[in-house]
């Protein structure tokens, strides 16, 4: 073989090792063999980059297969749990699918009681006696900190974690199974936090956000089925004290048997790949009634029944109530507005009105349909990889996150990160937080930004321009849906992930300003504020000050149409009299008087008010000081 064909041969060979998904191990034995034999003209220094590039592709290979082994590993899980209609059979196959999705030494199940403490109901892996039946107050551990923030909590060595509230029986249980990380995620019902999904294993760890992501869908998933199991041990209960009432008995077993039919349906149609829109076809049948299903923008996704261009566009108040309180909202016109939850997260509202009034059984049937429906949303699109839009704001305005990942996480939510944007602050005066924050979902989604809640206030990240007509928007649409004031303060624009925190800061600074000048429910953006703003902003953006204020003066006479500026210096150091200043520029004080009515025209018929005259003599200053330095240095930097 000629020395010239060798370094193709190589690149042949790691084209072959990647097709057969080799080790990385035989790369580097190949480019090793590839680095004895030297350097081939023109090939000098490309093969190492090819072996580069070839094990990145192999590691983006083997993700792909990862997410798709462990999407797989879900739509399996969701089946299993769909066809258990007792508790203990429910919760044995919750824990061992978790035990074998994250590689964990143990996982169990806490169910929430209704005398303040939390129950181990099941448990897989375990090697003592001492967990099953374990009790603990609610308030404690890390489940305390999972009721209390509502969210996944972990820590990677329990014992030596200091953070938590200790129970000496939690910490036995730990010591006796040799634990160390032990992770934990919320089991919903709406917005209710009723147990905790626990996995734990038996070495330091640091869980990933696509484990703890992966934890939150199973539990997800199986909220709905173990609110079924609940609800039919309820009615179970109900058939032991209604055996002496014949009719009643037959009417509450049919309602009960309809019921699970109906879910059993429902569930096998989104587990099958159903789209939406069969699945609401198949709802407004159950129902007997119209059916929309609405995005977390509001918009229309799917829609079924008779009468559907009757319900009624106005729903945005009864759609947040919902949200806000996590379980469906019936209003007057009989349309029910039953919200989407999965771990916290806005998935959108489920608008139904049935031709008759509900009764109890279909009201809980209506709680499953939409279990039903949100575990449909989190499947189609991919519930092991979805990133949540709060948790995306909130981590960046924490702590500094690095560009690569603040990128990728912001395309996978289809939203641009090199756009501009604009960062909004909005405190309800009086509270009403809760409602405040359903709305920021909501109207984040419609508009393809992000929000979050931080130190008693909404914050939203919009894409635009105009933070002066974003803070306009949010108070126009805000203060009346909650019926009170609301303060709003907006800064930028911005670009990418280097500017946010420091946009959060302005804007809280600006917030602080506008309730001190104007009182609560003022809205305004930083510029707005004209000199305070410059103060108050973390560029200290002096030419854009200058430019907003006398910009128009400034091009006036670069024109060549006459000295404005000279003109109005003159004017203020006189103390604003038109005869001193003539006197001090050596011209006819009506050619002063002239000049004053063009700035009148320039400016506007409120210049010579003593807030605008401040701003226009700070400008005029700032300007002077600068064209000095341009002339002596250069343009300014």
């Amino acid at each position: 073989m000629r020395d010239g064909a060798r370094t193709p041969d190589h690149v042949l060979g790691l084209l072959a090792l990647l097709a057969e998904e080799a080790a990385p191990a035989r790369f580097e034995e190949l480019l090793q063999r590839a680095r004895q034999e030297g350097p081939v003209q023109p090939w000098e220094g490309y093969l190492d980059r090819l072996g580069d590039l070839a094990l990145r592709v192999r590691s983006l290979i083997g993700d792909q297969r990862r997410r798709e082994a462990d999407l797989t590993a879900l739509v399996d899980a969701a089946r299993e749990l769909s066809i258990q209609n007792d508790l203990a059979g429910l919760l044995a196959v919750v824990t061992k699918k978790a035990r074998i999705l994250l590689g964990l030494s143990i996982t169990y199940v806490s169910l929430r009681e209704d005398d303040g403490v939390s129950a181990v109901h099941a448990s897989d892996g375990e090697t003592t006696t001492r967990n099953v039946g374990r009790r603990t107050p609610d308030f404690l551990g890390i489940a305390g900190e999972i009721y209390e923030k509502e969210t996944a909590m972990w820590s990677p060595d329990y014992l030596e974690d200091h953070r938590l509230a200790r129970d000496e029986g939690i910490d036995d249980f730990v010591r006796a199974e040799g634990l160390r990380a032990v992770l934990g995620v919320p089991l919903r019902r709406g917005s209710t936090v009723f147990g905790v999904l626990f996995g734990a294993d038996r070495r330091v760890r640091h869980f990933t956000p696509t484990e703890v992501s992966l934890l939150l869908s199973l539990a997800d998933l199986a909220a709905g089925p173990i609110e079924r199991t609940g609800q039919l041990a309820r009615a179970r209960a109900d058939v032991t004290h209604l055996e002496r009432d014949r009719s009643r008995f037959n009417a509450a077993l049919t309602s009960v048997h309809h019921m699970l039919d109906v879910h059993q349906r429902a569930f096998d149609l989104a587990l099958d790949g159903g789209d939406l829109q069969a699945l609401m076809t198949a709802v407004s049948h159950a129902l007997d009634g119209a059916v929309v299903l609405r995005d977390p923008g509001g918009r229309p996704m799917a829609s079924s029944g008779e009468g559907v261009d009757l319900l009624p566009a106005a729903v945005d108040a009864a759609a947040l109530e919902a949200h806000t309180r996590g379980e469906p909202v019936h209003r007057l016109d009989g349309t029910w507005a039953v919200p989407l939850l999965a771990a916290g997260e806005n998935l959108g509202v489920l608008l139904v009105r049935p031709e008759l009034p509900l009764a109890d059984g279909d009201a809980v049937l209506l709680r499953l349909v939409a279990q039903t429906t949100t575990a449909a949303l989190l499947l189609q699109r991919g519930a092991v990889d979805r990133p949540m839009r709060d948790d995306l704001l909130n981590d960046v305005l924490s702590e500094p996150v690095r560009l690569n990942a603040f990128v990728e996480r912001a395309r996978r939510l289809a939203l641009d990160p090199s756009a501009p944007h604009v960062l909004v602050v909005a405190r309800p005066e009086y509270g009403d937080m809760a409602r405040a924050a359903a709305w920021a979902s909501s109207y984040a989604n419609r508009l393809s930004g992000l929000h979050t809640r931080r130190d008693g206030c909404v914050v939203l990240l919009l894409p635009g321009g105009d933070p002066s007509g974003a803070a306009r928007k949010v108070s126009r649409e805000l203060s009346p849906l909650l019926g009170r004031p609301v303060s709003v303060s907006a800064a930028g624009p911005g670009e990418g992930t280097v500017g946010i925190r420091s946009l959060h800061r302005e804007a809280m600074r600006t917030l602080e300003a506008l309730i001190l000048l104007h009182g609560p429910g003022a809205s305004a953006a930083t510029a707005d504020l004209g000199f305070l703003g410059l103060l108050l902003s973390d560029d200290h953006d002096v030419e854009g000050f200058v430019t907003s204020t006398i910009g128009r003066i400034i091009d006036y006479d670069s024109d060549g149409s006459g000295e404005l500026l000279k003109t109005l210096r003159a004017y203020f150091d006189s103390g604003n009299n038109q005869r001193l200043a003539a006197d001090m520029l050596h011209v006819h004080p009506n050619t002063v008087a002239r000049r004053l009515e063009r700035v009148t025209q320039l400016l506007g018929g409120d210049w010579q008010r003593p807030a605008e005259a401040l701003q226009i003599q700070l400008a005029l200053l700032l300007h002077r000081a600068r064209t000095a330095l341009v002339r002596q240095t250069g343009p300014v930097r």
